[in-house]
């Protein structure tokens, strides 16, 4: 019997244990000083990828059984800065009930004073209040008090693993664990910052970009079908574009993106406008009849 809810994550959660063992091998083995600065600027952009899977599994857990979901996001944890229960705390609870209304939203990408925030700020404001707003959310909540207490104990088992760790060997554990946790939790607030900023509205159809790159959507999960996601967000990430496929023609044709780096270095993150021959071509390919609207 699989551990697995759905075999896609198979492969997936494979890849995410092979780096975590190179992680660990380059931190045990490397001796120069060069070799741990080299691994932290090589996989900067791959654990970028990798948040969108945590992400994932913070919506749905890969496996059925809680131990494996808890070492799982252990690994996660060391590789994109977000604990066990962050993301599930401050995106599914906060962010996904939130997003319409920028004076609520966790993600929120409006100052007080109604203004839009520019890239850096919003970036910078999402990641370094990321774990307060985290642990508010599971406060003020008395049903999450379980994800809280999962929430606070997984943290606090990552600081003191990050102490040993740091105890053995201060330098490697800096090059290859915490400079990467901590750039990887900005790289993610900063992706983050293209799925809804300037969006103004109450519809769910009308409040999301999303990407179509398939080298994007490969590694990050379909998470470029981010209409969809917010339309079912306990969908797995597998049947994201069969969904957006259905909601094709009640998604604006002006709300879609290009992917970031490295997929594209002229234009990224620039807004695309879909012809009506492409919204129909992706209409044509969903498995069943449309709904008429996204739901919340």
């Amino acid at each position: 019997m699989s551990l697995f809810r759905y075999p896609e994550d198979r492969i997936p959660v494979l890849l995410f244990a092979t780096v975590f063992a190179l992680d660990l091998t380059v931190y045990f083995q490397a001796s120069s000083w060069w070799l741990p600065v080299l691994w932290f600027g090589l996989w900067i952009i791959p654990k970028g990828w990798i948040s969108s899977w945590n992400h994932h599994h913070q919506h749905l857990t890969m496996f059925k059984h809680a131990l494996p979901n808890r070492l799982l996001e252990i690994v996660f944890g060391f590789q994109t800065g977000v604990t066990s229960h962050a993301w599930f705390l401050h995106h599914v609870v906060g962010h996904h009930r939130n997003y319409l209304d920028q004076e609520k939203d966790e993600s929120t990408w409006k100052r007080p004073d109604g203004t839009v925030m520019g890239e850096l700020e919003y970036s910078l404001k999402t990641a370094l209040t990321a774990y307060p707003r985290a642990f508010k959310v599971g406060w003020e909540q008395p049903q999450q008090k379980k994800a809280l207490r999962l929430f606070v104990s997984m943290a606090l088992l990552h600081v003191a693993l990050l102490g040993v760790l740091f105890w053995h060997n201060a330098y490697n554990a800096l090059f290859v664990f915490l400079l990467p946790m901590a750039v990887s939790l900005y790289v993610t607030a900063w992706a983050t910052y293209f799925h809804h900023v300037g969006l103004e509205t109450k519809d769910h159809n009308e409040a999301s970009y999303n990407i179509l790159h398939k080298g994007y959507n490969l590694m990050t999960g379909n998470l470029g079908y981010h209409t969809a996601h917010h339309s079912r967000h306990g969908l797995h990430w597998s049947k994201l574009p069969e969904l957006h496929a259905q909601l094709a023609r009640h998604i604006p044709p002006n709300l879609y993106r290009e992917p970031g780096i490295p997929f594209v270095w002229m234009g990224s993150e620039a807004k695309l406008e879909l012809t009506p021959e492409q919204v129909e071509a992706l209409a044509a390919s969903a498995p069943a009849a449309a709904p008429k609207r996204a739901a919340a």
